[in-house]
């Protein structure tokens, strides 16, 4: 057994402790020795009242125990009266846990500004208050142990918690900051996104995932990090709930290098935007890139190819601080590319207003601080009528060592840069809904996404503003609202200070500007919710990594001891390493861990009948199912997927090279008769429940015979219990009746709604290409092939076998819950492969996730990747812009 890791002499602070997660961080460390101060305001987690109960149960509780602790009521905002309150009872404070937190959830165009306000004060402000007040006395001691708490709403965003995501990605970069400023004095500091219940998660998860979401999973990776023994771990993030911790970092792209002079247009970016989101060749930073030698490599360069050329004539473009610096480059870019242009800047907008208008521009000042939004929005409005596009630039810095950070240094670089941003794109955003229109390009930095130096209050900002952008990047999305984040290198009033005058020189703002006008047009191919580095001729984009990281058995306490013992797994970026990009990535690791038992906990499936039947039904082959076509049903399943009559090869049985299209394979086996029937197998089973979930089909003969006699026999693969439902995946071997030679083989995954819960297997097994998740590569596809289908299309589809009323009647549409019929999901199944098939030749094997409906008479964009000897594809719909097809791959011959 390991050593037990203990606390003995010394004094833990936890804010937010009355109840959830900071109850039992107080409780643990009193039994480990440690005295408590335990401090809650004893509000609602709205934040509304207080009452000095919760605080006081909690204490009695670690007394009764044997423990030390003393209670506080302060709020957060007090964080000196909080930290006063450990040394006049204890003497001293050796750990700071930041745990105290409120929610107030509300869409962003219903936001007031107390939403905003409150939910900043407590969870930004007051960890900084807090940490502030202990600095100090950490130094001196040359100890400390800080814990401040974000959540996954703040590392990807979340909707409807603009405010929140805000607050809790600021924890990240003031956290990365005191890392970097505590490293020499033996304080560290680390940040956790946890998923535990709480009063302010009971609200919103179901009862089975709660139970795993016990504030016990949290305390064991925090025990660790606060831990004497913990020197070198620090400025680190951690995902942790449910049983499984994780590790995060960023990772940026290699990126896109381009000549700095007048050919670094947007144009030239977009036109290799793949190189710009290319992750083939990371780098894992902890600062920003080498822009010196980047740009030396930039001199080197020719004159950059030009894309098509970006036109904002008609659009009203709004830059915050724009009266100089970079923000004036954007003003003089937007105006020559076309824009109307709103200057704001709270000293001087005239000079840029005036420098536009000389050039023969529309522009007009706008001469208030961003924290006025309102009023700077309604410039644009009074003036032009509209708003199409924010540019929130404006900032200041007031840099010092956070042992001398104080009030009147941290209050106006949040009000500006994080509050500034937030009421200027508040104000945008009734009329970027009723517009269904609207691009936002917000500033964060470098300082914010990696920390830095002498700058606690400019990272949490920036952080706060990332946060921000990626939740309303998802609000946004369906209203056709974007929003990025930049992090730009550039001289400017702020980095004059700093940088050798020949450098301000060459990082001139105008190599930003190219960058945040393609983010502004219409055509980037990820066109929401990225973050960019960009500076001197360079842009790459920066994404989390998170490691695979440990689970642990769901069935037994997690101590601090098994965390250490796991750790290597825990913090190792290897090959299990993945990307997440929102917040239910965050669940999935958690919901995956759900299964993980100890050895005892197994229980054995004695007399469960359906699994019985599952076993018996798992064994047994069906008899073969016969099916005769001719030359006719070729063409026929030819135009029921889309082909022209001047497709000769498909409709005419006289070409030279007449043929079926290879998806055909799907069509002889659509009547097998199965040794079972989905009654046994699964409870509650209804048809109207069954969702055709993904498709597999290997061609092994080629040419396709376009004529003959075939027997199809199918087997069950698996039946998966996925708790409200099951999925059943089965497998049909299509051989010539007259030779035995194998043809097709296909395997369906059908999802049963409402029929899980029967104690079955809870993961699918890999089964190679035909489980891949054939996850489309971060680059512009390679091919896009476009297909308007007819209002006919499923009344000739259904010709080939599958006469599903639900395709063709209205009525019996209306009642699965479909305005129109809808098409058959194998008939635009049939579309895709046949547009990979066209591009890319003979494939052995195709896999699709059928991820959307399509309705006759709609266009199917097909987006092609080629990976090696794979093609990787996705269908969307081009009317909605939603994925009809997804996670699908063909393997060539």
């Amino acid at each position: 057994m390991a050593e037990q890791l203990r606390y003995d002499g010394q004094v833990v602070v936890v804010t937010g402790a009355g109840g959830g997660l900071g109850k039992a961080y107080a409780t643990f460390f009193a039994s480990r020795g440690a005295s408590v101060v335990v401090n809650d305001l004893g509000g609602s987690f709205k934040g509304e009242g207080n009452d000095s109960k919760a605080a006081d149960v909690v204490v009695n509780e670690i007394k009764a125990a044997g423990g030390k602790a003393v209670a506080n009521y302060n709020s957060v905002e007090d964080g000196d009266k909080i930290i006063e309150t450990a040394i006049k009872a204890f003497g001293r404070i050796d750990i700071l846990i930041n745990n105290a937190g409120i929610l107030r959830d509300v869409s962003f165009k219903n936001m007031k500004d107390v939403d905003w306000d409150l939910i900043m004060k407590v969870h930004v402000k007051g960890s900084y208050k807090c940490a502030r007040a202990a600095w100090p006395h950490f130094r001196k001691q040359k100890f400390g142990r800080v814990i401040n708490t974000a959540s996954a709403a703040g590392l990807f965003g979340n909707f409807g918690q603009a405010n929140y995501s805000a607050a809790k990605l600021a924890m990240v970069g003031f956290t990365e900051t005191l890392a970097k400023e505590g490293a020499k004095y033996n304080i560290i500091s680390n940040v956790i996104a946890p998923i535990a219940a709480s009063r302010m998660t009971e609200t919103v998860m179901p009862p089975d995932v709660l139970a795993l979401m016990k504030p016990e999973w949290v305390v064991p990776l925090v025990a660790v990090l606060v831990h004497k023994n913990n020197t070198s771990e620090t400025g680190s993030i951690f995902e942790v709930g449910g049983g499984h911790i994780a590790k995060l970092r960023w990772e940026r792209s290699s990126g896109l290098l381009l000549k700095c002079d007048d050919s670094y247009t947007p144009g030239a970016v977009l036109k290799k935007w793949n190189k710009v989101t290319d992750f083939s060749n990371p780098q894992y930073p902890s600062g920003p890139n080498d822009f010196l030698t980047l740009l030396e490599e930039s001199q080197k360069l020719g004159p950059n190819e030009q894309g098509e050329k970006i036109d904002f004539t008609g659009r009203v473009a709004l830059v915050t601080g724009g009266g100089a610096g970079i923000g004036r480059a954007y003003c003089l870019a937007f105006a020559r590319a076309g824009a109307s242009v709103v200057v704001n800047d709270l000293v001087n907008p005239d000079d840029v207003v005036n420098e536009i208008k000389a050039m023969g521009g529309k522009a007009v000042g706008a001469k208030y601080s961003a924290e006025d939004g309102d009023a700077v929005v309604k410039v644009a409005i009074d003036n032009f009528g509209r708003i199409d596009i924010v540019i929130n630039n404006a900032g200041i810095l007031r840099d010092k060592a956070f042992t001398n950070m104080d009030d009147n240094l941290w209050d106006p670089v949040m009000n500006v840069h994080a509050r500034g941003t937030y009421k200027v794109t508040k104000a945008a955003w009734p009329y970027f809904l009723k517009q269904k229109y609207g691009r936002v390009v917000n500033t964060t930095s470098t300082s914010g996404i990696y920390g830095n130096f002498g700058q606690a209050n400019y990272a949490a900002a920036k952080c706060a503003i990332l946060g921000f952008s990626r939740a309303l990047a998802l609000e946004g999305a369906k209203y056709n609202i974007y929003v990025n984040t930049i992090a730009p290198n550039a001289g400017t009033a702020m980095t004059k200070t700093i940088l050798p005058e020949e450098l301000v020189q060459a990082f001139k703002p105008d190599y930003i500007a190219p960058l945040v006008l393609a983010l502004s047009s219409d055509k980037v191919p990820n066109p929401t919710g990225g973050l960019y580095e960009v500076g001197s001729g360079w842009v790459g984009q920066t994404r989390w990594q998170r490691t695979g990281g440990h689970g642990f058995p769901v069935d037994v306490p997690l101590t601090p001891e098994e965390v250490v013992k796991h750790w290597n797994e825990i913090v190792t970026f290897d090959s299990r390493a993945d990307h997440p990009e929102k917040t239910q990535d965050s669940l999935q690791k958690i919901m995956a861990n759900m299964e993980n038992r100890s050895g005892s906990g197994k229980s054995a499936s004695g007399d469960n009948k359906y699994l019985q039947a599952q076993q018996e039904a798992l064994k047994t082959e069906s008899k073969g199912t016969e099916f005769n076509y001719t030359e006719r049903d070729i063409m026929l399943y030819n135009l029921g997927i889309g082909a022209k009559r001047t497709d000769l090869r498909y409709v005419f049985e006289g070409a030279e090279d007449f043929q079926a299209i290879p998806t055909f394979g799907v069509i002889p086996p659509f009547d097998t008769e199965f040794p079972y029937s989905f009654d046994d197998l699964v409870p509650n089973f209804n048809p109207m429940m069954l969702l055709h979930g993904e498709q597999y089909l290997e061609v092994r003969k080629y040419p396709v015979p376009t004529a003959g006699k075939l027997i199809s026999k199918g087997k069950l693969i698996e039946v998966v219990d996925k708790g409200n439902a099951a999925i059943v995946r089965q497998g049909i071997t299509t051989t010539n009746a007259e030779t035995g030679e194998e043809v097709f083989y296909n395997e369906m995954t059908v999802f049963l709604r409402g029929c899980g819960g029967f104690g079955g297997q809870k993961k699918p097994a890999d089964r190679g290409a035909a489980t891949a998740a054939n996850k489309p590569p971060a680059r512009a596809p390679d091919v896009v092939v476009e297909e308007k289908t007819t209002e006919e299309q499923a009344a000739i589809y259904r010709l080939s076998g599958d006469y599903n009323p639900l395709h063709i009647d209205p009525g019996f549409a209306k009642m699965g819950g479909f305005k129109v019929p809808i098409l058959h999901g194998l008939c635009f199944f049939g579309i895709a492969g046949k547009a990979v098939y066209e591009k890319f030749g003979k494939f052995k094997n195709v896999k699709v996730r059928f991820a959307g409906t399509v309705n006759p008479g709609q266009t199917l964009v097909t987006e092609m990747w080629k990976e090696g000897n794979k093609v990787i594809f996705q269908t969307k719909v081009k009317e909605t812009g939603k994925l009809a097809i997804g996670g699908a791959a063909a393997e060539l011959l």
